[in-house]
């Protein structure tokens, strides 16, 4: 009975250990890129690239792109956003990547046909590093100069977190 519990112990171990290395990014190969395409959900925020949900995918190459979104509806008032980046790897490790980010989003706060925003445009670009936090998680933190459609020009930070299968 003891040695039954023992193997079953043992046989969960295995499979836990085996399911969390394969969500980490694989190692890259020849010059840094991936030898495969990688997928993440998770959250992200920033100004110049959406705020909620995310979708982040890797080619097997050096770039990443990302869509994210988000929308809440109370009464009459309408919040949303859609956005998106392109990111392209300068350097790439096992557990941490930088890249150089391009972005944009579109921001809406008001009633159903009124736009009240002054700015809802965004384009953005500069640079961000992502680092794995454990269990599959990798967390991003980007500076990226942010212009608004009323031509004011910030640099902002943006933050996310994914995880990846």
């Amino acid at each position: 009975m003891m040695t039954r519990a023992l193997t079953l112990l043992a046989a969960v171990a295995c499979l836990t250990a085996a399911a969390w290395s394969q969500v980490v990014t694989p190692e890259p190969g020849s010059a840094g890129r991936l030898r495969e395409s990688v997928f993440g959900l998770g959250i992200a925020a920033g100004p110049a690239s959406g705020l909620g949900l995310s979708f982040r995918h890797h080619l097997p190459s050096v770039v990443s792109y990302e869509i994210n979104g988000g929308i809440i509806k109370v009464d009459d008032r309408l919040l949303y956003d859609i956005g998106g980046e392109l990111q392209i790897d300068l350097s790439r490790g096992g557990a941490t990547r930088f890249f150089v980010a391009g972005a944009f989003a579109y921001y809406y706060a008001g009633t159903a046909n009124h736009n009240e925003m002054e700015a809802p445009e965004r384009v953005g670009l500069g640079l961000g590093g992502e680092m794995y936090s454990g269990q599959g998680f990798h967390a991003t933190v980007e500076l990226i100069f942010t212009y608004f459609s009323d031509a004011t020009v910030l640099p902002l930070p943006q933050f996310g977190l994914h995880y990846y299968f």
